[in-house]
């Protein structure tokens, strides 16, 4: 029987990566963010709720300083009447994006940014949104072999017990790191909570046999589709499970 989440778990390394759907019932719009490391800067990290934001935050400030702090520290979800999500700070600029179908939102909202400034790797911005209409959207920023920023927009149907998923990296461990292409990925949502789901998300970023452990944080948004301001939140940090 094929696996719910079955493109996570044929994933070794996808950096981070963000899902949007519904769940089973119909009731909820399920958003996930999630991230994974394999340097040490990169695995210092963990996320937190303050005020109506998830953030990344340092486990080990001296560890993260090796790396770059400013792609490594940033708001991943704002929630509100609607939900932005990110893998940097242009997080703060979809929250503020105004109004209009979600693909305006987030084309609007990205218009300076690029992808990161992490030579050789270029790691791609990934995007999303939940706008109070209950239509959502994500987007890919990513480079292209001459140096051009390509940017890709997703508006998304909603199905009940169906996501759609994009990450950073396609899945494969490998230097430099390729960048995702083509159309966000189909999963299956079977889980009937915030909890149950962030646990389903990273049992499949688990690692298998002779691979690293490169799971470091999950968050799952439940938000109810008749008011999204009504959400559960659950986040599961790799270092509070290990005492790292």
């Amino acid at each position: 029987m094929r696996h719910p989440l079955a493109p996570l778990t044929r994933m070794t390394y996808p950096g981070r990566l963000i899902a949007v759907g519904r769940d089973v019932s119909g009731a909820f719009n399920v958003v996930i963010y999630a991230i994974t490391g394999r340097s040490p800067s990169s695995q210092a990290r963990r996320l937190i709720a303050e005020g109506n934001a998830v953030w990344t935050k340092p486990t080990d400030p001296e560890v993260l300083n090796k790396g770059n702090p400013d792609l490594l520290v940033y708001p991943a979800l704002v929630l509100g009447a609607g939900i932005a999500v990110s893998n940097g700070k242009q997080t703060v600029d979809i929250d503020a994006g105004g109004q209009g179908s979600p693909v305006h939102v987030l084309d609007s909202a990205l218009k300076t940014w690029s992808f990161e400034p992490d030579a050789p790797i270029f790691t791609p911005r990934i995007s999303g949104c939940v706008l109070p209409t209950n239509r959502a959207a994500l987007s890919v920023i990513r480079r292209e072999a001459g140096g051009e920023a390509l940017r890709f927009f997703f508006e998304l149907p909603f199905v009940p017990g169906k996501g759609r998923m994009i990450s950073t990296y396609p899945g494969e461990n490998k230097d430099p790191l390729p960048s995702f292409q083509g159309e966000p990925l189909d999963l299956q949502f079977q889980e009937t909570s915030a909890a149950a789901m962030a646990e389903a998300v990273y049992d499949s970023l688990g690692p298998r046999p002779g691979e690293n452990d490169v799971r470091v944080a999950v968050a799952c948004v439940f938000a109810k589709v008749t008011d999204m301001k009504d959400h559960h939140l659950h986040i599961i940090n790799r270092d509070e499970r290990t005492g790292r």
